[in-house]
């Protein structure tokens, strides 16, 4: 026996547990922002609770109840030495020139993508695509870590009032006004996007097909009939972001201008949306990692693309560095 659970309690809570594992990692995503802290928060979730696990009472809270408030629990404490992970559009204005110096925010902790394969079964991620969409979470990290747990259990994972405030240690009274506190804070910061979407049409993923072959071609005229009036285009760890088919299209002929015109794509699926890991001709004949793009696209077009370059998140998605050009 080791802290209080025996070895076939222990073979019993690896079996009790394992149905919760992915949706407790998405909580914990939503919660953090990031996909490393999220799977660090959920083994710290799984350890809390495999120590506890003696002491759990099913008369009084159901094993999903339970291990969420201890999700809850370890991620507010996380969040106490962490600050906010934004992406560049929540730091500032948009850049008016897409040839201006591009400056680097190594130091700034970035929101990150989080790969559809970690969630599991392709239904349960059409399920919950919507509430982790990059902008939904990106939404989420104006909050208080309190009211950005409100949030997420009463809008996003449904639950009533009173669960939550059994779970946050909180009144009933105290949810619902840190709920409508979260609610107009977004109001208030111009984030009417966190309302969760439905699924998009699947016809959007031919958006982003045609989309790989434009940027493979660079052909600069099809890429900008495939964006909205509006689209945004933001690069972490780059500061600099651009809003508008005109500035987008800008610094995509930037892009072709210094990394040439030869370019390959692979298609992923990041938070539920279409993406595209580019790779750009390399010296040795082949093609090299350049950035991972995570894409929103509507009715009228592609309306935002976040392209992150960051070797820990193409790792994460496990994504080769080089490739020859052949693979599709």
């Amino acid at each position: 026996m080791e802290d209080g659970v025996t070895t076939a309690t222990s073979e019993d809570f690896t079996v009790q547990t394992a149905p919760f594992q992915r949706e407790l990692l998405a909580h914990c995503y939503r919660m953090l922002g990031s996909v490393h802290d999220a799977e660090d928060l959920l083994q710290e979730t799984l350890l809390r609770a495999w120590r506890a696990y003696d002491q759990y009472d099913p008369s009084r809270a159901a094993l999903r109840t339970w291990l969420y408030r201890i999700a809850n629990n370890a991620c507010l404490t996380a969040l106490e030495q962490r600050s906010r992970r934004p992406l560049p559009s929540g730091l500032g204005p948009p850049g008016d020139d897409p040839a201006q110096p591009q400056i680097r925010g190594e130091e700034v902790p970035w929101l990150q993508p989080i790969p559809d394969a970690m969630l599991g079964d392709p239904a349960d991620v059409l399920f919950s695509r919507g509430s982790l969409r990059l902008a939904f979470v990106a939404a989420l990290q104006f909050l208080p870590a309190r009211q950005r747990a409100v949030l997420i259990l009463r809008e996003v994972l449904d639950w009533p009032a009173t669960d939550v405030a059994a779970t946050l240690d909180m009144t009933t009274a105290a949810v619902n006004s840190a709920l409508q506190r979260a609610r107009a804070r977004l109001r208030e910061a111009g984030l009417s996007e966190y309302q969760i979407d439905e699924p998009a049409d699947p016809g959007h993923r031919a958006q982003i097909e045609r989309y790989a072959i434009a940027f493979e071609n660079a052909d600069l005229a099809a890429l900008e009939k495939l964006l909205t009036d509006d689209a945004v285009l933001e690069m972490p760890p780059l500061l600099n972001w651009y809003a508008g088919r005109e500035a987008y299209i800008g610094f995509i002929a930037r892009v072709f201008t210094l990394r040439g015109t030869d370019w390959r794509t692979m298609p992923l699926r990041a938070n539920g949306q279409p993406a595209l890991a580019a790779y750009t001709r390399d010296q040795d004949g082949g093609y090299k990692l350049h950035t991972l793009q995570v894409f929103t696209v509507t009715e009228s077009g592609i309306s935002r693309n976040t392209a992150f370059q960051d070797q820990a998140l193409f790792d994460t998605f496990g994504l080769p560095n080089k490739i020859t050009g052949t693979e599709k």
